[in-house]
């Protein structure tokens, strides 16, 4: 059921200790152990469960990137911020590149790809999730995929973007690699990550919602960041903040903190966690609740 890794998943480094031990609040209530390679400072689940069989461990209500029903008050906020991210991203890459190809990797449903192409994109998508990708497939007319191994060799992307994806990929060099390999010379690799340095992490401490083992495999503060640009030869050439993300995480934080508070209780303090976290990351050089990075090939 687990794999035991003896190298880091970044940098194959065999230098790293046990960092914290973190419990699955929202499934299975086991404790994982999160380590911290101490050559490229990415912090990452060991062990872990294996790629063929994580899938029970997102079996549960409060994941809803592939729901699209609203079936709480919490989904229906979830899925009214998602609408609007939407349009955001497709505003960042229309400011990078006009129009091209879109490759979003982990699409979910595919409401991203959609409006991207409403707005002139070639788009393509990769989601491992059956039902999410017959969801994307159905609304995309068949350009869903369910692995990167299934894109055309030859086909290269004006931008590949991977939101909020990056943390749960098992075999996160190669699919870096492979990913790269699709990148025209020219274009730019998007991923949003959550900060395991941020007000809110350091608010929550294991209670912190986005540790989310074991779904999320890695964590990447600014260090790791750095030697991801450095192992992967790209250039990061900006850096923007995912300000929603700090309230969303907090609302999950304190349900794990506080299981017992009322719905609006949970929701104050969530509000004011959040606008703390947000205000604090305004000081702190970025260190928002998730930063967005972009980058190129050197």
């Amino acid at each position: 059921m687990a794999e035991r890794l003896s190298k880091c998943p970044l940098c194959k480094s065999g230098l790293f200790l046990n960092y914290t031990e973190i419990k699955d609040y929202a499934v299975s209530k086991e404790t994982f152990i999160i380590c911290q390679c101490q050559n490229c400072s990415l912090l990452f689940t060991n062990p872990r469960p294996k790629e063929d069989k994580i899938g029970p461990y997102y079996d549960f209500p409060e994941y809803y990137s592939h729901e699209k029903n609203n079936k709480s008050i919490t989904q229906f906020i979830y899925n009214k911020v998602r609408d609007y991210a939407v349009s955001e991203k497709v505003k960042l890459i229309t400011s990078l590149k006009g129009t091209g190809k879109l490759l979003d990797y982990g699409c979910g449903t595919g409401e991203f790809l959609y409006a991207a192409k409403q707005k002139g994109w070639k788009i393509k998508g990769v989601e491992p999730t059956k039902k999410a990708r017959e969801q994307a497939n159905h609304l995309l007319e068949d350009s869903v995929v369910r692995t990167i191994d299934q894109l055309e060799d030859k086909k290269k992307y004006d931008v590949i973007s991977l939101f909020h994806v990056l943390e749960h990929i098992h075999t996160l060099r190669k699919t870096i690699k492979k990913l790269i390999n699709h990148l025209k010379s020219d274009g730019y690799i998007i991923f949003a990550v959550p900060n395991p340095t941020s007000w809110d992490a350091q608010n929550y401490g294991k209670e912190w919602a986005g540790w989310d083992v074991p779904r999320h495999l890695y964590h990447f503060n600014s260090t790791a960041i750095k030697n991801f640009e450095q192992l992967f030869d790209l250039e990061l050439v900006e850096t923007k903040p995912m300000p929603f993300d700090s309230y969303y995480v907090s609302l999950l934080s304190e349900g794990y903190l506080h299981p017992e508070q009322s719905t609006i209780s949970k929701y104050l303090k969530a509000v004011i966690s959040g606008w703390k976290s947000n205000k604090a990351a305004k000081n702190e050089m970025g260190q928002y609740s998730s930063n967005l990075f972009i980058f190129k090939k050197k």
